[in-house]
């Protein structure tokens, strides 16, 4: 199946975001209100993005580490569809935000941003059956050594669950990342400060769409 594409609208400010997500809606299913811009805007902006794009997923990138149950409440009572728990966190947090996800029929994804890729922890975060497992590699890493590629070559294989990317991906890199048939691709920068982003957001999606439905011929004839 065709990976979802997902827009991080972390480096789009408060009076930008809708004229961005308003540019792009046509391109993208997942809008994906990001750390920063949440931290700058507070969860009032989750309320609009849904309001204002009712037949788009809206994405909150809590990122929560602790008092998992009372911040699934807080970005779902606003109208979130899915949210983000850091794989960090204790068992207790990822439970309980699962729990309250679940009470809502909304969604989580756990993080690996921060963590170590082993299958002990891999099977770890599996047992609490969030809907994703996201690769990620943080910003902060690009400036040393950007390590996404060997993260999904890993844990792809180990994995049971469906997998979110995440981490400066550029359209280049989409041929390849299907390789490993992810469920969502996050796009950011990529998009939001290109001068188009309207043009930009519709090559990723004709990227994946075309390589998506080349890699299912090819299994079809394997």
């Amino acid at each position: 199946t065709k990976p979802l594409l997902q827009i991080a609208l972390d480096y789009v400010d408060g009076n930008n975001v809708f004229r961005v997500a308003e540019l792009v809606r046509n391109y993208v299913d997942i809008l994906d209100i990001g750390t920063l811009l949440l931290k700058k805007e507070g969860v009032r902006v989750i309320a609009k993005i849904k309001q204002a794009f009712p037949d788009k997923l809206v994405f909150a990138d809590t990122k929560t580490l602790d008092l998992g149950q009372q911040e699934a409440r807080l970005v779902f009572e606003a109208g979130a569809d899915m949210m983000s728990v850091c794989g960090a966190a204790s068992d207790a947090t990822i439970e309980l935000a699962i729990r309250e996800a679940r009470f809502w029929g909304r969604k989580v994804l756990i993080d690996l941003i921060g963590t170590d890729i082993s299958y002990r922890q891999i099977k770890r975060l599996s047992y609490f059956q969030p809907d994703y497992i996201t690769i990620h590699t943080g910003i902060d890493e690009w400036h040393t050594e950007n390590t996404l590629f060997e993260k999904v070559e890993v844990i792809s294989h180990i994995s049971p669950l469906p997998l979110a990317i995440a981490g400066g991906i550029q359209l280049d890199d989409i041929p390849y990342l299907l390789v490993f048939h992810p469920a969502i691709i996050i796009v950011g920068t990529a998009i939001t400060t290109a001068p188009q982003p309207q043009k930009v957001a519709q090559y990723f999606w004709e990227s994946i769409h075309a390589t998506s439905f080349l890699i299912h011929k090819d299994l079809e004839h394997a």
